[in-house]
């Protein structure tokens, strides 16, 4: 038992009469203790030992000295624990302290002598009040995710509420400046509205051109500049460094707390566009939580903010950045050292090209001519195998090595199936004339489904029929019996359906053709064209001559 236990009994069993001496004998303590429990119910505080005495006892005032100089030194010419060390045995003639002893003194005394002189860090933190709907923190994170089974760092954007903590949060491929409005145009509107009052923000280049000295004054970016006019967003610049990171520590804690409770595992999933469907809803569902020892959740909080938000403009804002690259002569443009297709009949033209955050969109004039997604590499390359079906179909021989082929494989709209059909067509028509057919094959996805081509491959393979009329009519039957019960699904690693028949192009449209209710031609006119028989010769009136 304690000895604040032991007193207690002492004194229970005093008050029921026993002695002095009876005490001693049952607690097994002397006379003393027995005194000074009867005395006070509290027991004495123990006396703390007599500090051991050290070898650097004698250095620690010449230390101090060092330390205290170094409050007007330079930066770069402070004493460092081991110049302390080196000073001590050379002009002290210091005798038994070692390295260890001056390091561990000096860890903790330098920091007070820059806290009494009024000069150290202050490692306090003071709590802050937010007014509802006032203020707001924005902040990139860095995730990794499994796309499409590749491992792949993105960014995280968020941005935070102060007043309530409701916070919104979206992936993007990079962090540039398209990442950086998307982020805000989607918050926004997640929020119903803008803060009225200042929004924190670290010194990314997507906003900051130039940080000016040691103050908060900023040169900004030209969009940046555009788009917090647009919007009304009344921009707060935190310092530099970590010191920074301490000025919005709400949005710094909100990142780590989601990618730990969000992301962890690692998630997989098949685009960007299904992670943030998720992320939507798991900002919906955080609207329940409560942050540390609040009275109330996030939603609750959120309900009274929300209200006092600053309106949306109804302008939208182009957060897309405009570039106008020229096609080169293998029918891509250069966005960011990386590469896209566009039609090959662009190629020495310039495009306008709207970069996006995740995709970017290329037009010709007004009229959009390609969408891509965009890579998460550098020096990547991202090919259609439909722009270029017009320079194959006069080159054919460059099909079978061509990048896009590959390309075109490895995201499935190039199948088993077109193998198959193209490996028959070569055989019966020759690798050029059965290239071109895989071609016209290929030409048909731009006014059919991709189902049903392959369906109307796989059903002309069954029945021998190497051409791309008798593709194009198997495919036009499939996509016509499409909403039947009894039309059979076929996919891409070549199942095919049994009594598979084929009708040719031709006989479909002599079966299709309207009646001929015309008479017969006759061609009795032309009969007085014909050359008149001269009748037989008669015999001569007057008879034989010889």
């Amino acid at each position: 038992m304690s000895k604040l236990e032991l007193y207690a009994a002492i004194r229970r069993d005093a008050r029921t009469g026993m002695s002095n001496r009876a005490l001693q004998t049952k607690h097994g303590v002397g006379f003393r203790t027995v005194q000074k429990a009867l005395a006070s119910a509290w027991p004495e505080p123990r006396k703390k030992l007599p500090q051991r005495t050290s070898k650097i006892d004698p250095y620690k005032n010449v230390i101090d000295q060092m330390l205290r100089a170094d409050l007007d030194a330079p930066r770069k010419q402070r004493h460092t624990t081991k110049r302390i060390f080196d000073r001590l045995v050379s002009e002290h003639h210091a005798v038994g302290v070692s390295y260890q002893m001056v390091r561990a003194y000096v860890a903790q005394r330098r920091s007070e002598i820059w806290t009494e002189s009024g000069r150290g860090p202050s490692k306090a933190f003071v709590p802050q009040s937010h007014r509802p709907g006032a203020e707001a923190e924005v902040d990139f994170g860095e995730v990794t995710i499994r796309l499409a089974d590749e491992m792949v760092k993105c960014v995280l954007f968020s941005l935070r509420l102060s007043y309530s903590g409701k916070a919104v949060h979206r992936v993007f491929a990079s962090g540039g400046q398209e990442a950086f409005f998307e982020g805000h145009v989607h918050a926004f509107s997640v929020l119903g509205g803008v803060p009225f009052g200042k929004v924190r923000y670290d010194n990314l280049k997507a906003a900051v051109a130039q940080v000016l000295g040691f103050s908060r004054a900023r040169v900004e970016t030209a969009r940046w500049t555009a788009f917090r006019s647009h919007y009304g967003i009344e921009p707060f610049y935190c310092q530099p460094g970590k010191q920074g990171a301490h000025e919005k520590g709400g949005v710094e804690g909100d990142i780590g707390w989601f990618r730990r409770n969000h992301m962890v595992p690692i998630l997989d999933v098949a685009s960007l566009a299904e992670l943030n469907v998720l992320i939507d809803a798991w900002d919906l569902a955080d609207e329940t939580r409560r942050i540390g020892n609040r009275a109330r959740t996030i939603g609750e909080y959120f309900a009274i903010e929300a209200p006092l938000l600053k309106m949306l403009p109804t302008e939208p804002f182009e957060t897309g950045l405009l570039l106008t690259p020229r096609v080169d002569r293998y029918s891509q443009i250069t966005v960011r050292t990386n590469r896209y297709s566009v039609p090959a009949r662009l190629i020495g033209r310039r495009v306008r090209v709207m970069l996006h955050a995740s995709e970017l969109v290329i037009y010709d004039g007004r009229e959009e001519v390609a969408r891509h997604e965009r890579l998460l590499a550098k020096a990547a390359s991202r090919l259609e195998l439909d722009h270029y079906l017009e320079v194959l179909i006069r080159k054919p021989g460059a099909l079978p090595g061509a990048t896009v082929l590959e390309q075109a494989r490895a995201a499935g709209k190039f199948t088993p199936v077109h193998d198959e059909w193209w490996a028959a067509a070569c055989k019966a028509h020759g690798d050029a004339a059965g290239t071109r057919a895989l071609i016209e094959v290929l030409l048909l996805t731009r006014h059919m489904a991709h189902e049903h081509i392959v369906t109307g491959i796989v059903t002309a393979i069954r029945a021998g029929a190497l051409t791309a009329d008798a593709v194009a009519l198997e495919a036009r039957k499939a996509a016509d019996a499409d909403s039947s019960t009894n039309t059979e699904p076929v996919t891409a690693s070549g199942s095919v359906p049994t009594g598979a028949t084929v009708t040719f192009l031709t006989e479909r449209r002599l079966a299709h053709l309207p009646p001929d209710n015309r008479p017969l031609p006759s061609v009795a006119a032309y009969d007085q064209l014909l050359r008149h028989r001269r009748p037989a010769a008669q015999p001569s009136a007057q008879g034989d001559t010889s």
